[in-house]
């Protein structure tokens, strides 16, 4: 495919065996602005836990950010191979990643079951997440604290490979809990 839609919305197209499709950089550098504005800080310690090729981690360290990076696939150098769903060891920060989207309810339960009270849990997902009578009772159990939606959509791609792709038709956002909130979720734009 030499151009078109993001790979995940055509149904006539294999997925990437680890439902590897990197968010580009310019998506986080957007929502770290928008979370400056509102008073939000990450963490100094991100665990970025389904890293890809590092994309998001690198966005982390130009801000500052001691940044671990993991994946199931080591794709690059400075990426520790480790299945975030197998962890066992509790993490002092923050995690932040767009995990693969058929795990989400996995990275949800297992992310806030290794992050200490206080401490956030940020995942980039489709809008599409909020559906579903399962993630119903998952979103009672653990609600989360913001809903940020993206006013312009942003662009996945396959293997990292963002020149291939020319557009998208998902609505994205970043859902962030906040361990310990057991409030109503807040939806902000961005």
């Amino acid at each position: 495919m030499k151009s078109g839609l993001m790979l995940g919305v055509n149904p006539n197209t294999e997925r990437q065996p680890e439902d590897f499709y990197a968010t580009e950089p310019s998506a986080l550098v957007l929502f770290i602005e928008r979370l400056s504005q509102d008073g939000i800080n990450i963490n100094n310690k991100v665990w970025e836990c389904a890293c890809g090729k590092k994309h998001l981690s690198n966005v982390l360290s130009d801000y500052g950010h001691d940044v671990k990076s993991t994946d199931i696939v080591a794709r690059i150098d400075g990426v520790a191979e480790q299945d975030f769903l197998q962890s066992t060891d509790v993490f002092n920060g923050d995690i932040l990643t767009n995990p693969p989207f058929n795990l989400a309810e996995r990275f949800v339960e297992k992310g806030l079951s290794l992050i200490e009270e206080g401490n956030k849990l940020f995942l980039f997902l489709k809008i599409q997440f909020l559906e579903g009578q399962k993630r119903k009772e998952l979103f009672r159990q653990y609600p989360p604290k913001y809903v940020y939606c993206y006013s312009a959509r942003q662009k996945c791609a396959r293997d990292g490979e963002f020149e291939k792709y020319t557009a998208t038709t998902q609505f994205y956002a970043w859902y962030v809990w906040e361990k310990g909130y057991y409030g109503d979720t807040i939806v902000r734009w961005i």
